[in-house]
Protein backbone atom coordinates (compact mmCIF):
# COMPACT_ATOMS: atom_id res chain seq x y z
CA UNK A 1 0.00 0.00 0.00
CA UNK A 2 1.39 3.41 -0.98
CA UNK A 3 1.34 5.89 1.90
CA UNK A 4 0.43 9.55 1.33
CA UNK A 5 1.41 11.10 4.67
CA UNK A 6 -1.83 13.07 4.89
CA UNK A 7 -4.41 13.35 7.64
CA UNK A 8 -7.93 11.99 7.11
CA UNK A 9 -10.41 14.84 7.47
CA UNK A 10 -13.57 12.84 7.01
CA UNK A 11 -13.39 11.51 3.43
CA UNK A 12 -10.79 14.05 2.26
CA UNK A 13 -7.03 14.10 2.85
CA UNK A 14 -5.39 17.09 4.50
CA UNK A 15 -1.87 18.47 4.15
CA UNK A 16 -2.25 22.17 4.88
CA UNK A 17 0.59 22.39 7.40
CA UNK A 18 4.27 22.65 6.49
CA UNK A 19 5.19 20.83 9.70
CA UNK A 20 6.10 17.21 9.02
CA UNK A 21 7.21 14.12 10.91
CA UNK A 22 8.73 10.85 9.83
CA UNK A 23 8.49 7.33 11.10
CA UNK A 24 11.83 6.12 12.43
CA UNK A 25 13.09 2.56 12.68
CA UNK A 26 14.25 2.36 16.33
CA UNK A 27 16.53 -0.60 15.56
CA UNK A 28 18.80 1.39 13.25
CA UNK A 29 17.63 5.02 13.33
CA UNK A 30 16.57 4.94 9.67
CA UNK A 31 14.11 7.69 8.71
CA UNK A 32 11.16 6.12 6.93
CA UNK A 33 9.27 7.62 4.00
CA UNK A 34 7.01 9.41 3.37
CA UNK A 35 6.83 12.62 5.36
CA UNK A 36 3.59 12.94 7.34
CA UNK A 37 2.01 16.39 7.43
CA UNK A 38 0.82 17.66 10.77
CA UNK A 39 -2.81 18.73 10.74
CA UNK A 40 -3.41 22.46 10.65
CA UNK A 41 -5.70 24.06 13.20
CA UNK A 42 -8.24 24.61 10.42
CA UNK A 43 -8.15 20.88 9.71
CA UNK A 44 -8.62 20.10 13.40
CA UNK A 45 -11.66 22.36 13.41
CA UNK A 46 -13.05 20.78 10.24
CA UNK A 47 -12.62 17.26 11.66
CA UNK A 48 -14.46 18.31 14.82
CA UNK A 49 -17.32 19.93 12.92
CA UNK A 50 -17.66 16.95 10.58
CA UNK A 51 -17.83 14.63 13.61
CA UNK A 52 -20.62 16.76 15.07
CA UNK A 53 -22.52 16.61 11.79
CA UNK A 54 -22.05 12.85 11.65
CA UNK A 55 -23.32 12.40 15.20
CA UNK A 56 -26.85 13.45 14.32
CA UNK A 57 -27.20 10.47 11.97
CA UNK A 58 -24.67 7.96 13.35
CA UNK A 59 -26.08 8.15 16.89
CA UNK A 60 -29.43 7.01 15.46
CA UNK A 61 -28.04 3.98 13.62
CA UNK A 62 -29.14 0.58 14.88
CA UNK A 63 -26.90 -1.81 16.69
CA UNK A 64 -26.97 -3.97 13.57
CA UNK A 65 -25.68 -1.11 11.42
CA UNK A 66 -22.87 -0.31 13.84
CA UNK A 67 -21.99 -3.99 14.06
CA UNK A 68 -21.77 -4.17 10.27
CA UNK A 69 -19.47 -1.13 10.27
CA UNK A 70 -17.15 -2.63 12.90
CA UNK A 71 -17.03 -5.99 11.15
CA UNK A 72 -16.22 -4.30 7.86
CA UNK A 73 -13.33 -2.47 9.53
CA UNK A 74 -12.09 -5.80 10.87
CA UNK A 75 -12.35 -7.40 7.44
CA UNK A 76 -10.50 -4.49 5.81
CA UNK A 77 -7.67 -4.76 8.36
CA UNK A 78 -7.49 -8.50 7.76
CA UNK A 79 -7.08 -7.82 4.03
CA UNK A 80 -4.07 -5.52 4.54
CA UNK A 81 -2.47 -7.24 7.51
CA UNK A 82 0.73 -8.20 5.68
CA UNK A 83 1.48 -4.58 4.71
CA UNK A 84 0.31 -3.43 8.13
CA UNK A 85 2.59 -5.77 10.07
CA UNK A 86 5.58 -5.00 7.84
CA UNK A 87 5.17 -1.25 8.38
CA UNK A 88 4.55 -1.62 12.13
CA UNK A 89 7.70 -3.74 12.41
CA UNK A 90 9.72 -1.07 10.62
CA UNK A 91 8.35 1.73 12.82
CA UNK A 92 8.50 -0.03 16.20
CA UNK A 93 11.07 -2.87 15.92
CA UNK A 94 8.48 -5.06 17.63
CA UNK A 95 8.93 -8.68 16.47
CA UNK A 96 6.67 -10.03 13.75
CA UNK A 97 5.01 -12.68 15.98
CA UNK A 98 4.10 -10.01 18.54
CA UNK A 99 2.59 -7.82 15.80
CA UNK A 100 0.70 -10.78 14.32
CA UNK A 101 -0.83 -11.42 17.73
CA UNK A 102 -1.66 -7.75 18.19
CA UNK A 103 -3.29 -7.58 14.76
CA UNK A 104 -5.43 -10.57 15.69
CA UNK A 105 -6.35 -8.93 18.98
CA UNK A 106 -7.36 -5.73 17.21
CA UNK A 107 -9.54 -7.61 14.75
CA UNK A 108 -11.08 -9.76 17.48
CA UNK A 109 -12.00 -6.83 19.69
CA UNK A 110 -13.70 -5.12 16.74
CA UNK A 111 -15.80 -8.27 16.33
CA UNK A 112 -16.46 -8.39 20.07
CA UNK A 113 -17.78 -4.83 20.16
CA UNK A 114 -19.79 -5.56 17.03
CA UNK A 115 -21.50 -8.40 18.91
CA UNK A 116 -22.19 -6.11 21.86
CA UNK A 117 -23.66 -3.39 19.64
CA UNK A 118 -25.80 -5.91 17.78
CA UNK A 119 -27.12 -7.67 20.89
CA UNK A 120 -27.99 -4.30 22.41
CA UNK A 121 -28.38 -5.00 26.13
CA UNK A 122 -25.39 -2.77 26.95
CA UNK A 123 -27.82 0.20 26.97
CA UNK A 124 -29.16 -0.96 30.37
CA UNK A 125 -32.83 -0.43 29.52
CA UNK A 126 -34.92 0.17 32.66
CA UNK A 127 -38.68 0.44 32.78
CA UNK A 128 -40.82 1.45 35.75
CA UNK A 129 -44.42 1.05 34.64
CA UNK A 130 -47.08 3.59 35.52
CA UNK A 131 -49.54 3.00 38.34
CA UNK A 132 -52.42 5.41 37.85
CA UNK A 133 -54.27 4.01 40.88
CA UNK A 134 -51.50 4.78 43.32
CA UNK A 135 -52.41 7.19 46.10
CA UNK A 136 -52.04 9.90 47.09
CA UNK A 137 -50.46 10.55 43.67
CA UNK A 138 -50.42 8.44 40.51
CA UNK A 139 -47.07 6.92 39.55
CA UNK A 140 -45.75 8.04 36.13
CA UNK A 141 -44.29 5.73 33.50
CA UNK A 142 -40.50 6.19 33.69
CA UNK A 143 -37.97 4.61 31.30
CA UNK A 144 -34.24 5.17 30.87
CA UNK A 145 -31.27 3.89 28.89
CA UNK A 146 -27.77 4.82 27.82
CA UNK A 147 -27.51 6.95 24.67
CA UNK A 148 -24.39 7.98 22.68
CA UNK A 149 -22.52 10.88 24.23
CA UNK A 150 -21.14 12.65 21.15
CA UNK A 151 -17.93 12.84 19.11
CA UNK A 152 -14.93 11.30 20.86
CA UNK A 153 -11.24 12.22 20.59
CA UNK A 154 -8.84 9.27 20.82
CA UNK A 155 -5.08 9.49 21.44
CA UNK A 156 -3.02 6.52 20.26
CA UNK A 157 -0.56 4.75 22.57
CA UNK A 158 3.13 4.35 21.80
CA UNK A 159 3.49 0.75 22.99
CA UNK A 160 0.56 -0.82 21.14
CA UNK A 161 0.61 0.42 17.53
CA UNK A 162 -2.56 -1.53 16.74
CA UNK A 163 -4.60 -2.65 19.77
CA UNK A 164 -4.44 0.74 21.55
CA UNK A 165 -4.19 2.84 18.44
CA UNK A 166 -6.29 3.95 15.47
CA UNK A 167 -8.71 0.99 15.54
CA UNK A 168 -8.00 0.06 19.15
CA UNK A 169 -10.29 -0.35 22.10
CA UNK A 170 -11.15 3.34 22.51
CA UNK A 171 -12.16 3.68 18.88
CA UNK A 172 -14.03 0.37 18.77
CA UNK A 173 -16.01 1.10 21.94
CA UNK A 174 -16.86 4.65 20.88
CA UNK A 175 -18.07 3.54 17.45
CA UNK A 176 -20.05 0.70 19.02
CA UNK A 177 -21.74 3.22 21.32
CA UNK A 178 -22.76 5.39 18.36
CA UNK A 179 -20.10 8.09 18.65
CA UNK A 180 -18.00 9.44 15.75
CA UNK A 181 -14.25 9.39 16.44
CA UNK A 182 -11.37 11.78 15.73
CA UNK A 183 -8.05 10.03 16.30
CA UNK A 184 -4.68 11.67 16.97
CA UNK A 185 -2.01 9.36 15.53
CA UNK A 186 1.09 8.60 17.59
CA UNK A 187 4.23 10.09 16.09
CA UNK A 188 6.14 6.81 16.54
CA UNK A 189 4.06 4.81 14.04
CA UNK A 190 2.46 7.20 11.52
CA UNK A 191 2.54 4.78 8.56
CA UNK A 192 0.86 2.06 10.60
CA UNK A 193 -1.80 4.63 11.52
CA UNK A 194 -2.45 5.54 7.87
CA UNK A 195 -2.96 1.92 6.81
CA UNK A 196 -5.52 1.34 9.56
CA UNK A 197 -7.18 4.72 8.98
CA UNK A 198 -7.68 3.83 5.32
CA UNK A 199 -9.35 0.57 6.39
CA UNK A 200 -11.78 2.51 8.63
CA UNK A 201 -12.41 5.21 6.03
CA UNK A 202 -13.20 2.60 3.38
CA UNK A 203 -15.54 0.82 5.79
CA UNK A 204 -17.41 4.05 6.53
CA UNK A 205 -17.88 4.69 2.80
CA UNK A 206 -19.04 1.15 2.00
CA UNK A 207 -21.43 1.30 4.98
CA UNK A 208 -22.97 4.55 3.64
CA UNK A 209 -22.10 6.49 6.78
CA UNK A 210 -21.51 10.23 7.09
CA UNK A 211 -17.88 11.03 6.28
CA UNK A 212 -17.39 12.67 9.69
CA UNK A 213 -17.82 9.38 11.53
CA UNK A 214 -14.03 9.02 11.41
CA UNK A 215 -11.02 11.31 11.03
CA UNK A 216 -7.29 10.85 11.71
CA UNK A 217 -4.97 13.74 12.54
CA UNK A 218 -1.18 13.74 12.49
CA UNK A 219 0.48 16.01 15.03
CA UNK A 220 3.88 17.63 15.38
CA UNK A 221 4.07 18.80 18.99
CA UNK A 222 1.14 19.20 21.37
CA UNK A 223 -0.95 21.91 19.68
CA UNK A 224 -3.12 19.60 17.58
CA UNK A 225 -4.09 17.39 20.52
CA UNK A 226 -4.70 20.29 22.87
CA UNK A 227 -6.85 22.09 20.31
CA UNK A 228 -8.89 18.95 19.65
CA UNK A 229 -9.58 18.37 23.37
CA UNK A 230 -10.88 21.94 23.62
CA UNK A 231 -12.97 21.75 20.45
CA UNK A 232 -16.65 22.35 21.34
CA UNK A 233 -17.80 19.41 19.19
CA UNK A 234 -15.77 16.89 21.20
CA UNK A 235 -17.74 15.39 24.09
CA UNK A 236 -15.26 12.85 25.55
CA UNK A 237 -11.61 11.81 25.26
CA UNK A 238 -9.80 8.47 25.42
CA UNK A 239 -6.06 8.62 26.16
CA UNK A 240 -3.28 6.10 26.83
CA UNK A 241 0.14 7.52 27.61
CA UNK A 242 2.35 9.20 30.18
CA UNK A 243 1.15 10.69 33.44
CA UNK A 244 2.50 14.10 32.46
CA UNK A 245 0.69 14.15 29.12
CA UNK A 246 -2.48 12.72 30.60
CA UNK A 247 -2.65 15.27 33.39
CA UNK A 248 -2.12 18.17 30.99
CA UNK A 249 -4.95 17.05 28.72
CA UNK A 250 -7.14 16.16 31.69
CA UNK A 251 -6.78 19.73 32.93
CA UNK A 252 -7.79 21.08 29.51
CA UNK A 253 -10.83 18.80 29.34
CA UNK A 254 -11.96 19.93 32.79
CA UNK A 255 -11.38 23.64 32.24
CA UNK A 256 -13.46 23.99 29.06
CA UNK A 257 -16.62 26.11 29.19
CA UNK A 258 -18.34 22.73 28.96
CA UNK A 259 -16.12 20.24 30.84
CA UNK A 260 -16.06 16.78 29.27
CA UNK A 261 -15.21 13.26 30.48
CA UNK A 262 -11.53 12.43 30.07
CA UNK A 263 -10.61 8.75 30.26
CA UNK A 264 -6.85 8.41 30.61
CA UNK A 265 -4.65 5.46 31.39
CA UNK A 266 -1.47 7.06 32.70
CA UNK A 267 0.90 5.07 34.92
CA UNK A 268 1.09 2.00 37.12
CA UNK A 269 3.78 -0.06 38.89
CA UNK A 270 1.54 -3.13 39.30
CA UNK A 271 2.81 -4.49 42.63
CA UNK A 272 3.33 -8.21 43.17
CA UNK A 273 2.86 -9.61 46.69
CA UNK A 274 4.49 -12.98 47.29
CA UNK A 275 3.08 -14.48 50.48
CA UNK A 276 5.08 -16.79 52.81
CA UNK A 277 3.81 -20.21 51.74
CA UNK A 278 4.10 -19.32 48.05
CA UNK A 279 7.76 -18.34 48.27
CA UNK A 280 8.42 -21.45 50.34
CA UNK A 281 6.73 -23.84 47.92
CA UNK A 282 7.18 -22.24 44.48
CA UNK A 283 10.06 -19.77 44.73
CA UNK A 284 11.87 -20.82 41.54
CA UNK A 285 8.66 -21.08 39.51
CA UNK A 286 7.56 -17.63 40.66
CA UNK A 287 11.02 -16.23 39.92
CA UNK A 288 10.83 -17.54 36.34
CA UNK A 289 7.33 -16.13 35.85
CA UNK A 290 8.36 -12.77 37.27
CA UNK A 291 11.36 -12.55 34.96
CA UNK A 292 9.21 -13.34 31.92
CA UNK A 293 6.67 -10.69 32.92
CA UNK A 294 9.24 -7.96 33.67
CA UNK A 295 11.14 -8.46 30.40
CA UNK A 296 8.19 -9.14 28.07
CA UNK A 297 8.29 -6.70 25.16
CA UNK A 298 11.39 -5.04 26.68
CA UNK A 299 9.20 -4.13 29.64
CA UNK A 300 7.07 -1.75 27.58
CA UNK A 301 3.69 -2.75 28.98
CA UNK A 302 1.46 -0.65 31.22
CA UNK A 303 1.01 -3.78 33.36
CA UNK A 304 4.74 -4.41 33.82
CA UNK A 305 5.39 -5.53 37.45
CA UNK A 306 7.63 -2.78 38.83
CA UNK A 307 7.47 -3.68 42.54
CA UNK A 308 7.73 -7.09 44.20
CA UNK A 309 7.10 -7.55 47.93
CA UNK A 310 8.36 -10.65 49.70
CA UNK A 311 8.98 -11.59 53.33
CA UNK A 312 12.61 -11.79 54.44
CA UNK A 313 13.79 -15.34 55.22
CA UNK A 314 16.00 -18.11 53.81
CA UNK A 315 13.54 -18.82 50.99
CA UNK A 316 13.71 -15.21 49.86
CA UNK A 317 17.44 -15.43 49.27
CA UNK A 318 16.96 -18.40 46.94
CA UNK A 319 14.15 -16.55 45.15
CA UNK A 320 16.22 -13.36 44.81
CA UNK A 321 19.25 -15.20 43.45
CA UNK A 322 17.10 -16.93 40.84
CA UNK A 323 15.55 -13.67 39.67
CA UNK A 324 19.00 -12.06 39.53
CA UNK A 325 20.36 -14.98 37.52
CA UNK A 326 17.56 -14.73 34.96
CA UNK A 327 17.67 -10.93 34.69
CA UNK A 328 21.45 -10.96 34.28
CA UNK A 329 21.17 -13.41 31.37
CA UNK A 330 18.61 -11.28 29.51
CA UNK A 331 20.04 -9.55 26.43
CA UNK A 332 19.58 -5.84 25.84
CA UNK A 333 16.58 -4.86 23.74
CA UNK A 334 15.41 -2.12 21.41
CA UNK A 335 12.83 0.22 22.89
CA UNK A 336 10.04 1.76 20.87
CA UNK A 337 11.54 5.23 20.53
CA UNK A 338 14.76 6.97 21.40
CA UNK A 339 12.87 9.09 23.92
CA UNK A 340 11.41 6.08 25.73
CA UNK A 341 14.88 4.51 25.85
CA UNK A 342 16.46 7.66 27.29
CA UNK A 343 13.72 8.02 29.90
CA UNK A 344 14.23 4.40 30.94
CA UNK A 345 17.98 4.88 31.36
CA UNK A 346 17.41 8.01 33.45
CA UNK A 347 14.92 6.15 35.60
CA UNK A 348 17.11 3.15 36.37
CA UNK A 349 20.21 5.30 36.87
CA UNK A 350 18.28 7.35 39.41
CA UNK A 351 17.22 4.16 41.23
CA UNK A 352 20.82 2.95 41.27
CA UNK A 353 21.79 6.06 43.25
CA UNK A 354 19.18 5.33 45.94
CA UNK A 355 18.96 1.56 46.42
CA UNK A 356 20.99 -1.59 45.79
CA UNK A 357 21.23 -2.61 42.12
CA UNK A 358 21.37 -6.40 41.84
CA UNK A 359 21.77 -6.10 38.07
CA UNK A 360 22.11 -2.89 36.08
CA UNK A 361 24.20 -1.85 33.06
CA UNK A 362 24.55 1.92 32.87
CA UNK A 363 25.55 1.86 29.20
CA UNK A 364 22.74 -0.16 27.59
CA UNK A 365 18.99 -0.65 27.55
CA UNK A 366 19.14 -3.80 29.64
CA UNK A 367 16.83 -5.33 32.22
CA UNK A 368 17.46 -4.02 35.71
CA UNK A 369 16.86 -5.45 39.18
CA UNK A 370 17.02 -3.56 42.47
CA UNK A 371 16.50 -4.43 46.12
CA UNK A 372 15.52 -2.53 49.24
CA UNK A 373 13.61 -3.10 52.48
CA UNK A 374 10.16 -2.02 53.58
CA UNK A 375 11.42 0.67 55.96
CA UNK A 376 13.53 2.42 53.33
CA UNK A 377 10.84 1.98 50.71
CA UNK A 378 8.23 3.72 52.87
CA UNK A 379 10.60 6.61 53.55
CA UNK A 380 11.25 7.38 49.87
CA UNK A 381 8.10 7.92 47.80
CA UNK A 382 10.12 8.16 44.59
CA UNK A 383 10.78 4.41 44.78
CA UNK A 384 7.11 3.78 43.98
CA UNK A 385 7.16 5.81 40.76
CA UNK A 386 6.86 4.04 37.41
CA UNK A 387 10.01 3.36 35.41
CA UNK A 388 8.68 2.40 31.98
CA UNK A 389 10.82 -0.49 30.85
CA UNK A 390 12.25 -3.87 31.92
CA UNK A 391 13.07 -3.16 35.56
CA UNK A 392 11.66 -4.11 38.94
CA UNK A 393 12.41 -3.56 42.64
CA UNK A 394 12.38 -6.37 45.20
CA UNK A 395 11.20 -5.05 48.56
CA UNK A 396 11.70 -7.30 51.58
CA UNK A 397 9.57 -6.99 54.71
CA UNK A 398 9.72 -8.43 58.21
CA UNK A 399 6.09 -9.07 59.02
CA UNK A 400 2.49 -8.85 57.90
CA UNK A 401 1.90 -5.40 59.34
CA UNK A 402 4.72 -3.94 57.26
CA UNK A 403 3.22 -5.20 54.03
CA UNK A 404 -0.27 -4.00 54.99
CA UNK A 405 1.16 -0.57 55.74
CA UNK A 406 2.83 -0.48 52.32
CA UNK A 407 -0.43 -1.46 50.63
CA UNK A 408 -2.33 1.28 52.49
CA UNK A 409 0.09 3.97 51.30
CA UNK A 410 0.18 2.93 47.64
CA UNK A 411 -1.17 5.06 44.81
CA UNK A 412 -3.93 3.77 42.57
CA UNK A 413 -2.76 1.00 40.24
CA UNK A 414 -4.04 -0.91 37.22
CA UNK A 415 -3.25 -4.26 38.83
CA UNK A 416 -1.97 -6.01 41.92
CA UNK A 417 -0.85 -9.63 42.01
CA UNK A 418 -0.93 -12.04 44.94
CA UNK A 419 1.04 -15.29 44.97
CA UNK A 420 -0.04 -17.56 47.77
CA UNK A 421 -1.89 -20.62 48.98
CA UNK A 422 -5.42 -20.81 50.33
CA UNK A 423 -3.86 -20.70 53.79
CA UNK A 424 -2.06 -17.49 52.84
CA UNK A 425 -5.30 -15.95 51.58
CA UNK A 426 -7.05 -16.69 54.87
CA UNK A 427 -4.15 -15.09 56.72
CA UNK A 428 -3.96 -12.04 54.44
CA UNK A 429 -7.65 -11.16 53.99
CA UNK A 430 -6.80 -7.63 55.12
CA UNK A 431 -4.39 -7.27 52.19
CA UNK A 432 -7.09 -8.24 49.70
CA UNK A 433 -9.51 -5.73 51.25
CA UNK A 434 -6.94 -2.95 50.94
CA UNK A 435 -6.08 -3.83 47.34
CA UNK A 436 -9.76 -3.71 46.37
CA UNK A 437 -9.58 0.03 47.09
CA UNK A 438 -6.27 0.52 45.26
CA UNK A 439 -6.41 -1.37 41.97
CA UNK A 440 -8.67 -2.29 39.06
CA UNK A 441 -7.64 -5.95 38.72
CA UNK A 442 -6.31 -8.39 41.33
CA UNK A 443 -4.48 -11.45 39.94
CA UNK A 444 -3.97 -14.63 41.96
CA UNK A 445 -0.95 -16.85 41.24
CA UNK A 446 -0.30 -15.29 37.85
CA UNK A 447 1.29 -12.13 36.45
CA UNK A 448 -0.26 -8.87 35.26
CA UNK A 449 1.14 -8.72 31.71
CA UNK A 450 -1.39 -9.96 29.21
CA UNK A 451 -4.82 -8.33 29.37
CA UNK A 452 -7.59 -10.55 28.03
CA UNK A 453 -10.26 -8.74 25.98
CA UNK A 454 -13.50 -10.07 27.49
CA UNK A 455 -16.84 -8.91 28.82
CA UNK A 456 -15.64 -8.99 32.45
CA UNK A 457 -12.14 -7.51 32.08
CA UNK A 458 -11.27 -4.32 33.96
CA UNK A 459 -8.25 -2.40 32.71
CA UNK A 460 -8.45 0.68 34.85
CA UNK A 461 -7.91 1.70 38.43
CA UNK A 462 -7.96 4.57 40.91
CA UNK A 463 -6.06 7.77 40.15
CA UNK A 464 -3.29 8.15 38.99
CA UNK A 465 -3.40 4.80 37.18
CA UNK A 466 -6.34 6.33 35.35
CA UNK A 467 -8.17 9.62 35.45
CA UNK A 468 -11.43 7.86 36.38
CA UNK A 469 -11.25 4.57 38.26
CA UNK A 470 -14.92 3.78 37.61
CA UNK A 471 -14.27 2.63 34.05
CA UNK A 472 -12.14 0.31 31.91
CA UNK A 473 -10.34 0.77 28.59
CA UNK A 474 -10.28 -2.97 27.80
CA UNK A 475 -13.30 -5.26 27.59
CA UNK A 476 -16.86 -4.55 26.59
CA UNK A 477 -17.65 -2.46 29.68
CA UNK A 478 -15.59 0.23 27.91
CA UNK A 479 -18.59 1.09 25.75
CA UNK A 480 -20.38 2.79 28.65
CA UNK A 481 -17.66 5.48 28.88
CA UNK A 482 -19.05 7.08 25.75
CA UNK A 483 -22.73 7.11 26.66
CA UNK A 484 -25.00 8.93 29.07
CA UNK A 485 -28.36 8.15 30.64
CA UNK A 486 -31.51 9.61 29.13
CA UNK A 487 -34.89 9.23 30.83
CA UNK A 488 -38.30 9.24 29.08
CA UNK A 489 -41.36 9.94 31.23
CA UNK A 490 -44.90 9.16 30.07
CA UNK A 491 -43.85 8.86 26.41
CA UNK A 492 -46.19 7.18 23.89
CA UNK A 493 -44.85 3.77 22.81
CA UNK A 494 -44.48 4.91 19.20
CA UNK A 495 -41.91 7.55 20.15
CA UNK A 496 -39.79 5.48 22.54
CA UNK A 497 -36.48 3.94 21.48
CA UNK A 498 -37.00 0.29 20.54
CA UNK A 499 -34.99 -0.83 23.57
CA UNK A 500 -37.59 0.74 25.89
CA UNK A 501 -40.78 -0.39 24.15
CA UNK A 502 -43.09 -2.86 25.88
CA UNK A 503 -42.89 -5.28 22.95
CA UNK A 504 -39.05 -5.16 23.09
CA UNK A 505 -38.63 -5.70 19.32
CA UNK A 506 -34.83 -6.00 19.65
CA UNK A 507 -35.01 -8.66 22.33
CA UNK A 508 -32.61 -6.83 24.66
CA UNK A 509 -32.43 -7.44 28.38
CA UNK A 510 -34.80 -5.06 30.17
CA UNK A 511 -35.08 -4.29 33.87
CA UNK A 512 -38.85 -4.02 34.30
CA UNK A 513 -40.28 -3.06 37.68
CA UNK A 514 -37.20 -4.42 39.44
CA UNK A 515 -36.87 -7.71 37.52
CA UNK A 516 -34.69 -8.63 34.54
CA UNK A 517 -36.56 -9.99 31.53
CA UNK A 518 -35.91 -10.58 27.87
CA UNK A 519 -39.20 -10.64 26.01
CA UNK A 520 -39.51 -9.96 22.31
CA UNK A 521 -39.62 -11.27 18.79
CA UNK A 522 -36.08 -12.60 18.65
CA UNK A 523 -32.80 -12.58 20.53
CA UNK A 524 -29.17 -12.35 19.45
CA UNK A 525 -26.49 -14.51 21.03
CA UNK A 526 -24.36 -12.37 23.34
Amino acid sequence: MKLTGKSFIGSTRGADSEKVLYGVNPANGEELQPAFHSASLNEVDKAGRLAEEAFSSYSKTSGFERANFLRTIAENIENVKDDLIARANAETALPIPRLQNETGRTINQLHLFANVAEEGSWVEARIDCADLERTPLPKPDVRSMLRPLGPVAVFCASNFPLAFSVAGGDTASALAAGCPVVVVAHYAHPGTAEIVAQAISDAAKSSDLHEGVFSLLYAVGNEVGQTLVQHPSIKAVGFTGSRKGGLELMKLAGSRPEPIPFYAEMSSVNPVFILPNAVRERREQIASGLHASVTLGVGQFCTNPGLVFVNEDENTEVFTNKVKELISATPSGTMLTEGIGENYKRGVNSLAEKITPLHHDFSQTTSALFQTNAKDFLEDKSLSEEVFGPSTILVTHQNKEEILNIARTMEGQLTATIHGTEEDLHEYQDLISILETKVGRIIFNGFPTGVEVTHAMVHGGPFPATSDGRSTSVGTRAITRFARLVCYQDFPQEFLPDELKDENPLGVMQYVDGLFTRKGRYTVKF
